[in-house]
């Protein structure tokens, strides 16, 4: 069997979302399962048909996601109403649709990881690897700063179970 002309190819876009809060990594597996309902939850099983949404990558705190072409509008809306995984919180931002995976990966790399303003990336943190985010101390627990943007910081309280997520401004944060 010979491969069908281009002309006749089902056309295919991706697009590429940053999964918040960050440091939340959902099994691919169950961040399909989470999209996939969304859109026949939203949309019902017709437009769910006419969509196709299949997660092609999870890296770096993104997703890319395969589609039909043409269901750009209803695919955004349900990704909106994304709100967990399992038990994790998570929320689905849309960056970029594109026509190749390759495109979307190079956007990744771009982005690259924010790191807080005291931590230089170069230096070694306190279990000497170079760009490693020391411990953070605040209200008597100690955190891991997962990402700072502007004027947020991100941290997750280190430990097993109960983990909370602190997400602070500026006006939150003390002076050394």
């Amino acid at each position: 069997m010979s491969p069908r002309p281009p002309t006749m190819r089902e056309k295919r876009r991706y697009l590429l979302a940053r999964i918040d809060p960050a440091g939340a990594v959902p099994e691919q597996k169950d961040l399909y399962y989470a999209i996939s309902e969304a859109v026949t939850t939203l949309w019902g099983d017709g437009v769910a048909a006419m969509v196709v949404p299949a997660v092609v990558a999870l890296e770096d705190g993104h997703v890319v996601i395969r589609y039909r072409r043409g269901a750009d509008r209803e695919l955004m809306i349900a990704l909106s109403t994304v709100t967990a995984v399992r038990e994790m919180k998570i929320a689905l931002r849309p960056i970029a649709i594109s026509g190749t995976i390759a495109s979307l990966r190079l956007r990744i790399k771009k982005s690259k990881p924010a790191v807080p303003k005291n931590a230089d990336p170069g230096d070694p943190g306190e279990s000497g690897e170079p760009g490693e985010v020391p411990e953070v101390t605040f209200a008597g627990k100690k955190f891991m700063a997962l990402q700072c943007e502007g004027k947020k910081v991100n941290l997750i309280e280190k430990g097993f179970k109960n983990t909370n997520r602190l997400f602070l401004t500026s006006e939150d944060m003390e002076e050394s």
